[in-house]
């Protein structure tokens, strides 16, 4: 069996997948949040691969430094913009969450914050390569720029929350099910969805560096 043919299993089984968790997701039983716990099943799992883009944009990042490859630079703006994609989902669905249990859908709650400087973060990073014209200095400059994502993401996102924790509006336990810990059902279908956006986050940035490097193909084709 060629890969192409395992390629079009796969993405079969993770719309089946992802189309499984969907409806498990409004059917479970429901979380000690109420119904509108419910949003966590899609909340924190986009959160989580915003978290993994970024990362492994970095990662991209310090391998073209290293290597210099121009399909390094490509994948780590794609697992970024991927990153801002996931970042945006996890914003909207948390303001609607906000929305329901506190009155607005911003509240400048810690983990609120932190996000918002998150996304100015990555912000600057496309403004940067957007302003530099040249190639190589480009790829340069935002791979080193792209290594304070190391320190910045867990920072904004694992260490600041939690610093400012008792002034925070987020409830400290998710999807609780009992004495701390999320009820097997709740549980089972949480894993899912953590499981299948992970795999829709490795299957676009998949299809997204398998263009660029189609792209940096033809590029030298012309050049030769």
């Amino acid at each position: 069996m060629n890969w192409t043919r395992w390629s079009m299993i796969g993405k079969v089984v993770l719309g089946v997948w992802m189309a499984g968790v969907l409806v498990a997701a409004f059917l479970v039983e429901k979380p000690d949040l109420g119904q509108v716990g419910r949003i966590y099943f899609f909340h924190i799992p986009v959160a989580w691969v915003t978290v993994l883009s970024f990362l492994l944009s970095s990662l991209y990042g310090i391998r073209y430094l290293v290597k210099r490859q121009r399909l390094d630079d490509h994948r780590a703006a794609n697992a970024a913009t991927l990153g801002i994609v996931f970042c945006l989902l996890a914003t909207v669905t948390g303001a609607i969450f906000a929305r329901v249990t506190w009155g607005a859908f911003w509240n400048w709650d810690p983990r609120e914050t932190t996000i918002f400087f998150l996304l100015l973060f990555y912000a600057a990073y496309f403004a940067l390569r957007a302003a530099v014209a040249d190639e190589e200095r480009r790829a340069t400059l935002a791979a080193a720029y792209n290594i304070l994502g190391l320190v910045v993401v867990p920072l904004l996102v694992f260490v600041a929350p939690r610093m400012a924790e008792l002034a925070g509006l987020h409830p400290n336990e998710l999807l609780i099910g009992g004495q701390g810990g999320m009820s097997p059902p709740v549980r089972r279908v949480f894993l899912a969805a953590l499981a299948g956006f992970t795999g829709v986050f490795v299957w676009v940035l998949d299809l997204a560096n398998r263009t660029a490097r189609l792209g940096e193909a033809l590029a030298d084709d012309e050049e030769a």
